[in-house]
């Protein structure tokens, strides 16, 4: 009979779960996964790709990050959105792209965005959902530009306009309405903001700013807070209230620096000679 190997098996270990349930019954809140709630989109335009995305991270009702950065870097002329869990599509769109970076190294050549999807596919299709990364991939190799959707599962669609995320359906909604072939790089600008646009003003799980990114085949720009449609303007009226206002009902000072006195132990020698 065949001794158990030392090694955990590849792939996810859930066999913390009967403890985690446990504290969970005794009354221990869990930890919440940081979700990007996410409006993500790509089109084809004339000359390549533009991509879009806003910068709200959730947990739970809360607002983790107002500016968290969803367009990731795969490598020089393809990029990838992520929606979904933050720490997933962060570290599947970095795992992918260092292999790229190998896989350009040992070939030689220019990695191609079809390679990318299919490297990602394979590893969501391995974990069957369990990484939560919903992904729009786009860029522009040697054969020409190329969008992808790729989800959780591994399922994937090649379309020349694409959306993901929470705010999905408003986005698409922009797209079908508004977009057309061989658009120029303006005109497709302002359908990626105005479909992210729509994402951030109609899903609570979207929101701040917008994100773009254009990719032709001789350069990639990135469009930081392209769009700010949520800045916070100053009030009106500036409310100052009168010293004493609100009355202290106790007062504790406490001293914040520790004193301790320090007693020689041992200490029989002579004086150092200081003349």
């Amino acid at each position: 009979m065949s001794q158990q190997s030392a090694f955990s098996s590849p792939g996810f270990d859930f066999s913390n779960s009967v403890r985690n349930n446990f504290l969970q019954e005794k009354g221990m809140p869990l930890p919440k996964a940081t979700s990007t709630g996410t409006t993500i989109v790509g089109c084809l335009f004339k000359d390549g790709i533009i991509l879009g995305a806003d910068t709200r991270a959730t947990e739970g009702e809360i607002i983790a990050d107002k500016n968290c950065e969803k367009i990731h870097y795969i490598t020089e002329s393809i990029r990838c959105c992520g929606a979904g869990t933050a720490a997933d599509t962060e570290f599947t769109t970095a795992s992918i792209s260092s292999n790229m970076e190998l896989h350009a190294l040992s070939t030689g050549r220019k990695p191609r965005v079809v390679t990318v999807m299919t490297m990602l596919k394979q590893y969501l299709f391995q974990y069957q959902g369990h990484v939560g990364a919903a992904l729009v991939l786009g860029g522009v190799d040697s054969t020409g530009p190329h969008l992808f959707t790729i989800h959780p599962h591994g399922s994937t669609d090649k379309l020349p306009y694409v959306t993901m995320g929470s705010g999905s359906l408003a986005a698409m909604a922009v797209f079908e309405s508004s977009w057309k072939p061989n658009m120029e790089r303006n005109d497709a600008l302002a359908l990626v903001s105005a479909a992210v646009s729509a994402g951030i003003f109609n899903d609570l799980g979207s929101g701040s700013n917008v994100d773009a990114c254009i990719i032709t085949a001789t350069q990639t720009e990135m469009l930081r807070n392209f769009v700010k449609p949520n800045e916070r303007v100053e009030k009106e009226r500036h409310y100052t209230f009168r010293r004493g206002t609100t009355a202290w009902k106790s007062e504790n000072i406490r001293d914040l620096i520790v004193k301790e006195d320090i007693t020689l132990v041992g200490a029989t020698g002579d004086a150092m000679d200081t003349s």
